[in-house]
């Protein structure tokens, strides 16, 4: 299709959904509600009726009968984009590496509810179009040590020596109950939750691909743990994941928390009073404390660290230098 259809606004955003051969036969409504679980078939029929058109630019009815490798696109208004800190702390800078200690609550990258504020986006503010690119990512609501490099030469080595496990990284995290032995080795391969209508979310799975984090309990005050986390692995969610399926969820952690329905409704109505009061805290209480790897350039010892945020320390009303 080309061009917008009339009546569909310049900063509308577009979603595109390819209708693979296992949908092919099914309705728009039935099949729009599949790839979007979180939605009701009503709101579905909605949107359908006021947004939707094929490749072709011709509306979409909510009955109309799909074929494989026809494209849906769906139009959305752009929504309040919430605010977000609009800051970031630097822990480390030369002319080949950025270490930023980010925020919790700014998103890294663009989502269909953050755009202009982002990480991405404050680069792109203070460096311009030769801004530092990003070597590898922390959820929105993960604080802590996040490496970007200035140059392709050291982007390219730094994702290099992520992919063959050359940078160690330290995460401190303060959860639910006391895990017990204090210390240990959570190897439980991960794969996608296929029992949770969360499409995204990492779960055990024995044909999965293997995984490791190290553990330890650093201090407790009898509920919780502040616990510190080293993943020899980069899986999805890693350490969310493997600290639930230990037992002891993150505290705030609206994914992996004991109730699936928080992250949907957090998904649908926002950040609610309601929303948080049920997941326990407005973020989930992880950080990225650490991280060690050798410069790619120099060859020198970088040992990059970021001290606890205060907002997870009183949460154990820890020492804010932990970690």
């Amino acid at each position: 299709m080309n061009g917008r259809p009339p009546g569909i606004e310049p900063d509308w955003i577009p979603l595109e959904f390819i209708v693979r051969p296992e949908h092919a036969g099914w309705r728009a409504d039935l099949f729009i509600a599949n790839q979007i679980p979180r939605l009701s078939r009503t709101k579905v029929q909605k949107i359908l009726r006021r947004a939707a058109f094929d490749d072709q630019g011709r509306p979409v009815k909510p009955n109309r009968c799909l074929f494989e490798g026809e494209i849906i696109t769906l139009y959305r208004r752009p929504p309040e984009e919430p605010d977000t800190p609009r800051h970031f702390g630097i822990l480390f800078e030369d002319e080949w590496i950025l270490a930023i200690d980010k925020p919790a609550g700014l998103p890294v990258h663009p989502t269909a509810r953050y755009f202009r504020n982002t990480l991405t986006g404050l680069l792109q503010e203070r460096y311009g179009d030769d801004k530092p690119t990003l070597a590898h990512r922390l959820d929105s609501e993960t604080s802590g040590v996040l490496l970007c490099a200035k140059s392709r030469e050291a982007e390219r080595a730094l994702k290099v020596m992520f992919a063959d496990r050359k940078i160690q990284k330290e995460y401190l995290a303060v959860v639910l109950g006391i895990p017990d032995p204090p210390s240990g080795r959570i190897e439980v391969p991960l794969g996608p939750d296929r029992a949770s209508p969360i499409r995204v979310k990492m779960a055990h799975d024995p044909q999965g691909l293997p995984s490791l984090t190290e553990y330890q309990v650093v201090r407790t005050d009898g509920t919780r743990a502040l616990v510190s986390c080293r993943p020899r692995t980069g899986r999805q969610h890693q350490i969310r994941a493997h600290l639930a399926h230990l037992g002891h969820p993150i505290v705030g952690d609206k994914m992996y928390g004991p109730d699936a329905s928080v992250f949907l409704d957090y998904v649908e109505h926002g950040p609610t009073e309601e929303v948080l009061a049920r997941a326990g805290y407005w973020r989930q209480a992880l950080h990225a404390a650490a991280i060690r790897f050798t410069h790619p350039m120099t060859e020198q010892a970088m040992h990059i660290a970021s001290p606890l945020p205060e907002e997870i320390a009183t949460l154990l009303k820890v020492d804010t230098t932990t970690g």
